[in-house]
């Protein structure tokens, strides 16, 4: 790796809301926003699915129009997901419910997207939750995978040519690794140009690759 383990900062984020349907679009597309930003398209998906449903079982058993509220953090290498309300009294129930069944259906669906889920009952409100596992190395880590690794041995041995550090002076930083990153794709397009090829078909083509393969993470 070029930089350490903490190079996604992850912070946690709230979000008040009222319990209401015309609601839930927007809450899916903010946490397709901040999922994106976080790193994680894989779960945008899941973690959809299960603020749908947490928010529709507060609209149905609760009251549409609650005061309600949607934290999102990170639980170790889970994204850990909570719905706020203050109801103390409906408790989602996780039932067998069949396909004839009118309701209970809601945290069957949750269950069985997410690895765990819960609830937390306190003096004025109650706090059910969720938790969806990620392929982490940490909670501010990235994802690993073939394409990631390639490009950080790229930008190490980039960076230290670029820019030679003192023996023993570590890792590269995020913003470091980033500049390099830059830099080494505006001399990428140099030698395109050098070379006689096109550096702008060269960078569509490099999108539609990267697009195709984000596209593959999220589809089902």
């Amino acid at each position: 790796m070029i930089y350490d383990q903490d190079c996604v900062k992850r912070k946690p984020w709230e979000l008040p809301f009222a319990a209401d349907p015309a609601e839930l679009a927007g809450l899916r597309r903010v946490l397709r926003l901040h999922l994106t930003l976080w790193g994680l398209p894989d779960l945008v998906e899941a973690a959809q699915i299960c603020v749908t449903e947490l928010a529709a079982n507060v609209i149905k058993h609760v009251g549409a129009g609650t005061p309600t509220r949607l934290a999102v953090s990170m639980s170790g290498t889970y994204l850990r997901i909570e719905l706020h309300d203050p109801d103390t009294r409906a408790l989602p129930t996780l039932l067998s419910a069949g396909h004839e069944a009118e309701s209970g259906r809601g945290m069957t669906i949750v269950d069985s997207v997410s690895d765990r889920w819960g609830v937390i009952l306190r003096a004025d409100s109650k706090v059910v939750w969720c938790e969806l596992a990620t392929k982490l190395s940490g909670p501010n880590g990235h994802t690993d995978s073939p394409r990631v690794a390639h490009a950080e041995e790229y930008l190490s041995l980039y960076g230290m040519a670029r820019k030679p550090r003192p023996s023993g002076s570590g890792r590269l930083s995020v913003a470091v690794a980033e500049e390099a990153a830059i830099d080494l794709i505006a001399d990428l397009l140099h030698w395109l140009r050098a070379h006689g090829c096109d550096p702008d078909e060269a960078l569509d083509r490099a999108q539609m690759h990267f697009e195709a393969e984000e596209l593959s993470l999220t589809d089902p």
